[in-house]
């Protein structure tokens, strides 16, 4: 087969041409001419179109077919999750109530421990109907968003969007009906056919489609939607907008089956439409505020106009030359909202002239047209437009619940997958959480009013080592409850005092002090459990060894197994808390790299005493040898390091200095930094000559060292420029320069003569060469140079410096299963400072987590999970309804009964004897009887090189077997040096919340969460 040539395919189409017979062709026109014409097929025509304008007209077929087919796109709500849903992917609508990330919501809450506990369960006409990309037919939310309640159901935050809108038709003014009809839908309301499909209006669609492909001038196509099509598009269409044919269609038909899903009668429908074109309408974003929706909130926002008061106007006949022209403004402001949200981008930004013309124009065009009065439409003309600027300032929640509702904010978003506060205020959700509001209430008001002096002295809080009136308004306070319940511990209460969102229970890192002495404790009773464990069954010759040759603790067990034999665990637990440590401040301690001192609060404290009588008296030297017995044990069973510290061939030492080496180089390159960091090459110069002093030699040598390249001539630039006093003559100059070249003297040497550390010399020379280099950069790059600038540490000479070094990275290395020990108790940090101090406070700690602390020992070792939201309800009344619960997960054994049983007894010792004397039975049960009450004290100054930075003090405590929290007072800023409230203060405050705590004791245990109000189902 061959391609033809064009003069091949030229010839044999003009022979067919002059083959082909026309006159058939002719006949056969004729004939059918005479059919169709025939006055029975004419009739047949007629009786067509006039059934076709017929149903155009009344819609009496679409009426009976759609609405029968929509009857059966049915979904009701049962227990478990469904399997089957389909989920929206796109539309704005949809995307702002949260309805198309929904499948992303489930699974991210699964993870966080929710299941579904209820799940919509759609027809199977339905999901054919979406599979086929029809929108679900259902009465959607004019207004949604973010509702939070608390146990109970009372709701604590409200967000909705809009704000402002139109609860029904009959609150619509006839003025903003005739707007938003003419200049969008003019047949919407029609009344003389009541089965009317509202998607369609023939007439503007024939238009629309004649017209297609013919665009106006200003680049415009002209539209064939109604508002119900439009409906669909702004809610559920991709960006709000009609991608192609295919699209107009979905729209359309969504429409029409929405628009019959109550019947054959679409006049509510449509009235319904009206309502929600005036809600919906999307009025582009305002500064400071975000996306604008709806006409209430268009008005407030884009006017400054109060949306109750301008329909009022409306509504309200104009009597008056001065209410004539307030309500023509109100129009005016109506009308150029219903045009701008074609456009709204342009008409509420740089085409605001172009926009009050426009509206203008549509008034007269009303008026002419009979739809507002020409005298109203005249005062519209004459009234000017003005913009507003300032959004108003949104409502401010009450002081009681800002900082929970807040705070459970916080909670959600984390549980969303970090949702931003934007967008999570949007969804359409309702929270339930275990937040008592009563409680809540009281207890902030307690805090707050603390502020004020005769208060303050009312509730005991005034006095030594308490509060003072002259400075009771810098004392800040919070204060958290807990309760236990079936399987979880339920959130009761979270407020401080603070004017700001800072929640300190759960947002800030605090030194609490003594409170540490717990965690330190239990990590001491536990090291004493597992020694019984694996010794117990010892023989005695094993054991002799081990009081020989043993860490303290290891010599300790296996001495009390020599003496007293096995008499298990509860015993062996019993007597550790009867071992004697010293109390004696005067010993110097080598941790953290350094040598130190620590002193007791109460300076009589002094000698030997039991663990039981330290942790009472909250004696800080016990707890310091407590945990440098901890650190020895861990160290003693780090692989591979048995006599490192004694033998100087250790195949592990010259690894662990070199370790060393790179972390502490590290730590200067991290100090030096910043003085170089925002330097040019000549602000690096003259920082490297202030840091030589100036002094000729000095000043050689750490030029030489940056700019190891630089000729004679730059060399003596910079020395010229920067040398005090100046070097006089070529020779000397020339003798500077060749003296400290680089391949002289080492950096050592170099880094010895300037009086500067090597390796800041060499950050300077690499900055110098690269100035963009990042601390990665820096890091890789002087991997080699950490280890050089330390070859002094390596020789053998300073083997006591070497083990100094040793011992400070096996220090650190022991500190990691302390620090997972912590964690498995709910320690909130990922490290722990590798000292001694971490014991009285160093490593800081989170009220929230030491109240967790709090409820694992009175339950007995197990942890069990926190709820603050307990049921998360999503799409309520949709096709997309899931209900989500917190899981009620059997709790985690992370403490053994007798350990929990040990420190459980000690803290009550504490409440009873020891320095919490001042809530001892502070709290009646229902009985009227005293609660055992059980906690710890702390107190703690956070400094920073001396200089403080805040002054905390808490009391940490359970009630009962139900309740557990914290108290705590701190001050912020350098101000807290002036303070010296200690412990003492929570603990008086804790009694002034005792109220409170009864109230919430007084309740029926359980959630109470778990039901929302009828009040609230039947919104």
């Amino acid at each position: 087969m061959r391609w033809l040539r064009p003069d091949e395919v030229k010839e044999r189409f003009a022979r067919r041409i002059s083959e082909f017979d026309f006159s058939r062709l002719a006949a056969r026109t004729r004939l059918a001419a005479r059919k169709w014409l025939r006055p029975a097929t004419l009739a047949k025509i007629v009786v067509v179109l006039a059934l076709v304008l017929f149903e155009f007209r009344t819609s009496t077929l679409q009426s009976f077919l759609l609405s029968q087919w929509a009857r059966q796109m049915r979904f009701t709500v049962e227990d478990g999750p469904a399997g089957n849903l389909i989920f929206p992917r796109t539309g704005p609508f949809d995307e702002r109530l949260g309805y198309s990330r929904l499948p992303e919501f489930i699974s991210a809450l699964t993870a966080k421990r929710f299941v579904v506990e209820r799940q919509v369960r759609t027809s199977g006409s339905l999901r054919t109907f979406q599979k086929l990309g029809g929108f679900p037919p259902y009465r959607e939310k004019t207004s949604a968003g973010l509702t939070i309640l608390a146990a109970g159901g009372r709701p604590y935050y409200r967000f909705r969007q809009p704000n402002a809108f139109y609860p029904s038709f009959g609150a619509v003014p006839a003025p903003v009906m005739a707007s938003l009809t003419f200049v969008e839908n003019r047949e919407l309301l029609d009344p003389q056919h009541p089965n009317r499909n509202p998607a369609v209006e023939w007439d503007r669609l024939g238009l629309a489609l004649f017209q297609f492909g013919t665009p106006r001038p200003d680049g415009a196509r002209p539209g064939g939607s109604t508002n119900a099509t439009q409906m669909e598009k702004l809610r559920h269409s991709a960006g709000g907008r009609t991608a192609g044919p295919s699209d107009k269609f979905r729209q359309m038909l969504s429409a029409s089956v929405r628009g019959y899903r109550d019947g054959r009668d679409t006049t509510a429908f449509r009235e319904n439409v009206l309502v929600d074109a005036l809600n919906l309408m999307p009025l582009a974003g305002f500064p400071n505020h975000g996306e604008v929706i709806g006409l209430g909130d268009g008005l407030t926002l884009w006017y400054g106009a109060d949306f109750a008061r301008v329909n009022r106007t409306l509504a309200a006949p104009a009597t008056t030359d001065f209410a004539l022209g307030r309500k023509g403004l109100a129009l005016k402001q109506v009308l150029s909202l219903v045009i701008a949200q074609r456009r709204p981008g342009y008409y509420l930004g740089k085409g605001r002239a172009e926009l009050e013309r426009l509206t203008e124009s549509y008034l007269r065009l009303m008026a002419s047209q009979g739809r507002i009065a020409a005298n109203l439409a005249e005062a519209a003309v004459r009234a000017r437009l003005k913009f507003n600027t300032v959004p108003p300032q949104p409502e401010p929640l009450p002081s009681a619940t800002f900082k929970a509702a807040t705070a459970m904010r916080s909670n959600l978003s984390r549980a969303l997958g970090g949702l931003p506060f934007y967008d999570l205020q949007r969804l359409d959700l309702t929270a339930e959480t275990t937040l008592n509001l009563p409680a809540q209430e009281r207890s902030t008001e307690i805090l707050r009013s603390l502020r004020d002096p005769e208060k303050l002295g009312a509730l005991g809080l005034g006095g030594f080592g308490l509060s003072s009136p002259e400075k009771a308004a810098r004392v800040h306070y919070s204060f958290t409850l807990y309760e236990r319940g079936p399987a979880v511990n339920y959130l009761r209460v979270q407020t401080d005092s603070l004017d700001e969102p800072l929640d300190v229970n759960v947002g800030t890192k605090l030194e609490l002090g003594s409170t540490a002495k717990v965690r330190t404790l239990i990590s001491y009773l536990q090291i004493i459990a597992a020694l019984y464990d694996q010794h117990r069954r010892d023989p005695a010759a094993t054991l002799q060894a081990m009081v020989a040759d043993g860490d303290p603790l290891s010599a300790w067990v296996a001495g009390q197994l020599l003496e007293n034999g096995d008499k298990g665990l509860p015993a062996m637990l019993d007597a550790a808390m009867e071992k004697r440590y010293s109390a004696a401040s005067g010993e110097r301690f080598f941790t953290a790299g350094g040598t130190h001192r620590f002193a007791n609060f109460n300076r009589r404290h002094g000698g030997y005493m039991t663990v039981s009588y330290g942790l009472q008296q909250s004696v800080n030297l016990v707890f310091i040898r407590m945990m440098r017995d901890i650190v020895d044990f861990h160290v003693a069973r780090i692989p591979d390091t048995k006599g490192i510290l004694e033998k100087p061939d250790h195949p592990a030492r010259m690894a662990y200095l070199q370790r060393f080496i790179d972390m502490e180089g590290r730590q200067y390159l991290a100090r030096f930094l910043p003085d170089y960091r925002n330097l040019d090459r000549a602000g690096i110069l003259s920082h490297i000559a202030e840091r030589a002093k100036f002094m000729p030699p000095r000043l050689a040598a750490a030029y030489r060292t940056v700019r190891p390249q630089a000729g004679f001539a730059e060399f003596s630039g910079f020395i010229n420029r920067w040398a005090a006093p100046k070097v006089s003559g070529d020779a000397a100059m020339r003798k500077l320069y060749e003296t400290y070249a680089p391949d002289r003297l080492n950096l050592a040497d170099r880094s010895y003569i300037s009086r500067i550390h090597p390796l800041e010399l060499w950050l300077a020379r690499f900055l110098y060469e690269r100035p963009t280099a990042q601390w990665r950069d820096i890091v890789a790059a002087g991997a080699d140079v950490r280890q050089e600038s330390y070859q002094w540490l390596l020789k053998p000479t300073r083997f006591h410096a070497q083990n100094l070094r040793i011992r400070t990275m096996l220090e650190r290395e022991a500190f990691g299963p302390i620090h997972q020990n912590w964690q498995r108790l709910g320690y909130p940090f990922g490290a722990l400072v590798p000292s001694y101090a971490t014991a009285i406070g160093t490593s800081g700690d989170r009220p929230d987590a030491l109240a967790e602390l709090m409820g694992i020992v009175m339950n007995g070792g197990y942890r069990q999970p926190i709820v603050r939201i307990d049921r998360l309800r999503f799409a309520e009344r949709t096709p997309y309804e899931t209900v989500m619960k917190a899981a009620r997960a059997n709790g985690q054994r992370v403490l053994r009964p007798d350990i929990a049983r040990v420190v459980r007894r000690g803290l009550i010792d504490v409440v009873q004897n020891g320095t919490a004397r001042r809530a001892d039975g502070a709290i009646a049960g229902p009985d009227g009887k005293p609660l055992v009450i059980g906690g710890k004290t702390g107190t703690g100054d956070n400094r920073q090189h001396s200089v403080v930075k805040s002054r905390t003090a808490t009391f940490v405590f359970f009630a009962g077997d139900r309740l557990f929290g914290t108290v705590t007072a701190f001050v912020e800023g350098p101000a807290a040096d002036r303070y010296n409230f200690t412990s003492a203060l929570p603990a008086q405050l804790f009694k002034a919340l005792a109220p409170v705590i009864e109230q919430v004791m007084d309740e029926q245990p359980g959630v109470r969460a778990g039901r929302t109000p009828d009040a609230v189902q039947k919104r």
